[in-house]
C-alpha cells in the first residue's frame, strides 16, 4: 500500500485528509465505515474508532489513531494547520466542524480518484476474477433458470443464488431484471411484474472478486419476437461493436461515445440512447472515467471501463448489451465472454 501513497504525495500541496471510506481502503486495505487518513509529508495517520482499531493498528506504515465515534468532531479538537479534504466527498457540515476546529480547509478533488483509475496487475487480476465469475453464472442462468411465467423479483433472486455457488464474494449491486416495458427504464429495479413470452428481458448484473466489480448486461428473448425488436437488437449490437473498436489510450471519453452513439442515431431509433456509453469500473461500480456526450475524461491504458450503449421505447421495450473492458494502448482487452448473440429462454 506504501507506493499508491507516495504516488499520492506527489500529487499534493499540502497534507490531505481523505475521508472517502473507499479511497483509505484503496491506499491502506482498511474496510471500515468510519474511518480518515491523514497524509502528511513525512508521517501517515490513520483514524477510526475503538470498532476498527485493532485492524488498523496491523496496516503497515501507517499510524493507527483511536477515535471517538463522533471520528469529524474528534478530528476538529486534535488537528491543527492547513490541510487538503476531499471537496466531492465531505459534507459541509463535516467541513465547519474541521474550521470550528482551528483548521485551514484547502478543498481538493479527485486526487486519488486519478490513481483508482488506472488500475495495477493485481486489481486487473480481481476484475478478471470477477468477470469469470460472471461468465459462469450467465451461462447457468441462461440454461437453468425459467422466466416466462415468474415474476422478475425470483429471477433477481436467482442472479443471487447463482454468484454465491460460483464463489463470488457477493453481487455488486441489486440486479436488473428488466422485462417488456420494465425494460425501457434503464435502471428499472426488478419488481412483481410477471415475465411474459415473446418479450425481451434485459439482465444488467455483476459481482466483486477480491473487492473489485464486475458489470454485465445482456437482453435475452423469452420467444418469438416482432421484427422491430430484432431490428433494434441488431442496431445495439453494431453500436457495442463500434464502441468497442474505438476505444485505446489517448481516445477522449466524447469520442468513444460518440463512436458509438452515430450508429443509434443514423438507425431508426435515433433519439432512444438516451446515457452514456460506459463508466469506469473498480472497487465502486460507477467511477472514473466517463464515457459519455459530456466526459472529461481521456482514457488511458489500465482503465477498466464498462461499453453498454442501448435502445429504450417506452412503454415497449429495452435493450441493452455491456461488456467490461480494460483499456489497452493498441484497443482493449475484452475479458466477457457470455455470447452477445440473441439467447431465447423459455
Amino acid at each position: 500500500m506504501s507506493e499508491r501513497i507516495e504516488r499520492l504525495r506527489e500529487l499534493l500541496e499540502e497534507p490531505l485528509l481523505i475521508t472517502n471510506p473507499v479511497n483509505v481502503l484503496y491506499l491502506t486495505g482498511l474496510d471500515s465505515s468510519n474511518v480518515a487518513l491523514l497524509v502528511e509529508p513525512e508521517r501517515v495517520r490513520l483514524f477510526t474508532d475503538f470498532r476498527y482499531i485493532e485492524a488498523a493498528q496491523a496496516v503497515d506504515g501507517v499510524e493507527a489513531v483511536q477515535t471517538k465515534r463522533s471520528l469529524i468532531g474528534w478530528l476538529g479538537e486534535h488537528l491543527s494547520g492547513r490541510v487538503g479534504f476531499e471537496a466531492n466527498v465531505l459534507p459541509w457540515s463535516f467541513a465547519e466542524q474541521l474550521r470550528a476546529g482551528g483548521l485551514e480547509l484547502v478543498p481538493r478533488k479527485g486526487l486519488v480518484e486519478q490513481l483508482r483509475a488506472v488500475k495495477d496487475e493485481g486489481e486487473l487480476e480481481a476484475f478478471r476474477r470477477a468477470c469469470a465469475i460472471t461468465d459462469r453464472m450467465f451461462e447457468r442462468l441462461v440454461s437453468e433458470v425459467p422466466f416466462v411465467g415468474r415474476h422478475e423479483r425470483d429471477v433477481a433472486w436467482d442472479i443471487t443464488r447463482l454468484y454465491h455457488e460460483e464463489g463470488a464474494d457477493e453481487p455488486a449491486f441489486e440486479a436488473i431484471v428488466g422485462s417488456g416495458p420494465t425494460g425501457a427504464r434503464p435502471h428499472a429495479r426488478a419488481g412483481d411484474r410477471v415475465i411474459e413470452a415473446g418479450e425481451l428481458v434485459v439482465i444488467d448484473t455483476g459481482c466483486r472478486a477480491g473487492g473489485y466489480a464486475s458489470d454485465y448486461t445482456r437482453t435475452i428473448a423469452t420467444g418469438e419476437l416482432d421484427g422491430e425488436m430484432h431490428e433494434a437488437y441488431e442496431v445495439v449490437l453494431a453500436a457495442q461493436q463500434a464502441g468497442l473498436d474505438a476505444i485505446r489510450a489517448g481516445v477522449t471519453g466524447k469520442e468513444a461515445d460518440a463512436a458509438a452513439r452515430r450508429i443509434v442515431e443514423e438507425s431508426p431509433f435515433a433519439g432512444t440512447f438516451g446515457h452514456g456509453l460506459g463508466h469506469g469500473l473498480g472497487l465502486d461500480v460507477h467511477e472514473s472515467p466517463r464515457l459519455s456526450t459530456e466526459s472529461p475524461d481521456t482514457l488511458a491504458a489500465g482503465n477498466v471501463a464498462t461499453v453498454e450503449p442501448g435502445v429504450y421505447l417506452a412503454g415497449r421495450f429495452g435493450i441493452r448489451i455491456e461488456d467490461d473492458v480494460i483499456v489497452t494502448a493498441g484497443g482493449i482487452e475484452n475479458p466477457v465472454r457470455v455470447t452477445k448473440e440473441l439467447v431465447t429462454v423459455s
